[in-house]
């Protein structure tokens, strides 16, 4: 069960966002720019060959990585790792990062899109309501435009870092201008306003809510059985803009099946000012809640490769991180 208590409440910690920020998206970026070239020379079905090329790369070149994926993994899988775990994790995040160069050019066709809990999200979308829907960087995200491609006159903005990712949507939005137009960035003292505008024009808005930028408060929530810092600032904000929140995340599922996942986590809509506190704890809650549920039914979908707990559990299968990085020795 999750807890959150006073004490829980932990200071700005610039070490977790700087871990992220500095190398997460630098190695997104590398194979972004591997899987774009390919993926627009050769068509989806021949580059995914390729996939497997690049997933072996970054699992003996990428050690810290590699790391991250061994302490998370015994977490989710609830047993030790094999090498077939480990691969099975990279070439999901590989995957998913291939499939959104189709996914950002409209090429919803090539894809099998389940969309699971339509009921929490469609009567909102049918009054012309904004809706706020909070993920993590639990499988793809990107397939949410998916939904704003199926319904004529739908826009879908997405809340992001966006100064660290400035090549990541360059990139994207060459492939498809629109790309870059449709986001939010976070961390300006205008952020909170333009997601309300978003909001307010009836647009489908999301936001990543699993990693912090550093300045900011958190708080201890249960995950996979130890203890994680979540920032609170994403919940914050949903209930100052009084805003109903849908957590959506999109497993991949193998092959070119996608699952999309609607569930109700919280309504800030008519919060008492005094009770909004509470509220928000009762959300995380709930967010702390689906992360357990998610990351166990599909836990190769777990794309945050650093320590996440800052901590290595004891049951980290170190003998094969051992073994791999004696292999990528002798290739070196």
């Amino acid at each position: 069960m999750t807890v959150i208590n006073n004490k829980d409440h932990i200071e700005p910690t610039p070490l977790k966002s700087a871990i992220w920020l500095r190398r997460q998206e630098r190695s997104n970026m590398l194979m972004l720019r591997l899987m774009s070239w390919i993926s627009l020379r050769l068509g989806r079905r021949a580059s995914r060959l390729v996939l497997h090329l690049i997933t072996t790369y970054f699992i003996l070149f990428s050690p810290d990585s590699r790391r991250a994926s061994l302490s998370y993994l015994p977490r989710a899988l609830g047993r030790p790792v094999t090498w077939i775990d480990l691969y099975r994790h990279f070439f999901c995040f590989a995957a998913t990062i291939h499939d959104r160069i189709y996914l950002i050019s409209h090429s919803d066709d090539l894809f099998d899109i389940d969309i699971q809990g339509k009921e929490n999200i469609n009567p909102q979308i049918d009054e012309g309501k904004g809706v706020f829907l909070m993920g993590a960087h639990l499988g793809s995200f990107e397939v949410m435009r998916a939904i704003g491609h199926q319904v004529p006159g739908l826009r879908v903005a997405m809340v992001m870092h966006k100064d660290n990712a400035q090549k990541i949507n360059t990139m994207l939005s060459a492939i498809n201008p629109e790309a870059s137009m449709d986001v939010i960035a976070l961390g300006h003292i205008d952020s909170m306003l333009q997601v309300q505008q978003r909001l307010d024009e009836g647009m489908l808005v999301g936001m990543l809510s699993d990693r912090t930028l550093g300045d900011e408060p958190m708080t201890r929530i249960d995950l996979l059985g130890a203890s994680a810092a979540l920032p609170t600032g994403p919940f914050r904000m949903a209930a100052l803009l009084r805003r109903p929140v849908v957590f959506m995340v999109g497993l991949y599922m193998g092959g070119n099946r996608y699952q999309i996942h609607f569930e109700t986590l919280a309504d800030f809509s008519n919060i008492p000012k005094g009770e909004r506190s509470k509220a928000v704890e009762i959300a995380i809650l709930r967010y702390a809640e689906l992360l357990n549920y998610y990351t166990r039914l599909a836990p190769y979908n777990w794309f945050n490769f650093f320590d996440y707990w800052q901590s290595a559990p004891a049951y980290l299968n170190e003998k094969l991180d051992e073994r791999l990085s004696k292999e990528t020795k002798k290739i070196l």
